[in-house]
């Protein structure tokens, strides 16, 4: 296959693999096959086992006793084990597209706020893009008819929050996928504390399968695909097509759980999207 080709493909499925896990949370939280303190457990631990069998099967080290002594290590997993907490929380009123496009926007808004931070120094047309994307996130959340829940919008934040701070700590990793499974693994006793709420908490064995898809095939197959494609992406790149995640989940909910498409999450969509889209590409000064 050309390399050209293959590297679409790969972006193409990458990103097919992130929106389902939207559509896959809301299929079994919106719809109360499970709840969510459940669900996160079952699809962290799908997750894990997926990715040791990866690992393995590139005969690679699973690095698990170094992985216990790196302080890294234990920050990226708690950070990735509370962005899985609130995500599943957050979806319980969230429709599909919407919670993507905020969870997105805010994991693009904390990166580049960092980046400013750091000492990056985005010239006028970048800030311009940061205002027209914030300015949209703002029109999304405004109280009024069609403005998502308050609370579910509230808890995608903070796993928006977290998916960045896991994200940054994951910067520079010489061996992504084993540093991923190293997290997950490292996620799994509090994880396997979650798998508890399945006495408490409404589920279903559709439920559980809606999950274990999440954790096995849109988490664990997509982020190794994902790595697959990230080393031929330059960094505005790999961040301007993750824009397209919000967009597919919503296709997806409209199609499939019959979610309607609504005026504002269509305006916001554009302006959050454009916006961050003109701030990634341009190259910052420092």
């Amino acid at each position: 296959m050309d390399r050209g080709l293959r590297l679409v493909l790969l972006v193409v499925l990458a990103l097919v693999a992130f929106a389902a896990n939207s559509v896959l949370a809301r299929l079994a939280l919106g719809g109360h096959a499970m709840g969510p303190g459940a669900y996160t457990g079952v699809r962290l631990v799908a997750g894990a086992a997926m990715l040791v069998v990866l690992v393995v099967s590139r005969g690679q080290d699973l690095g698990l006793r170094q992985a216990v002594t790196s302080r890294t290590r234990w920050f990226s997993a708690a950070a990735l084990l509370l962005y899985a907490l609130a995500f599943s929380a957050a979806y319980l009123a969230l429709g599909a597209g919407t919670g993507a496009l905020i969870l997105f926007a805010t994991v693009q808004f904390t990166i580049l706020g960092w980046a400013l931070f750091k000492g990056d120094r985005p010239g006028a047309i970048a800030l311009l893009g940061l205002a027209v994307a914030l300015a949209g996130f703002v029109y999304l959340v405004l109280p009024g008819l069609k403005a998502p829940d308050p609370l579910g919008a509230a808890l995608m934040v903070v796993a928006g929050l977290s998916w960045a701070v896991y994200t940054l700590l994951g910067r520079g990793s010489k061996a992504p996928l084993v540093d991923t499974m190293q997290n997950f693994v490292l996620a799994l006793p509090p994880a396997l504390l979650c798998t508890l709420a399945l006495v408490t908490e409404p589920w279903s064995w559709i439920g559980i399968g809606w999950a274990v898809a999440s954790g096995a095939l849109a988490s664990g197959v997509g982020y190794a695909i994902w790595y697959a494609a990230l080393p031929q992406l330059s960094r505005a790149q790999s961040g301007i097509v993750q824009l397209a995640v919000p967009a597919i989940a919503a296709l997806a909910g409209i199609a499939l759980l019959g979610e309607e498409p609504t005026l504002r999450l269509g305006i916001s969509t554009a302006l959050i999207l454009g916006g961050v889209a003109v701030a990634i590409a341009v190259r910052p000064k420092r």
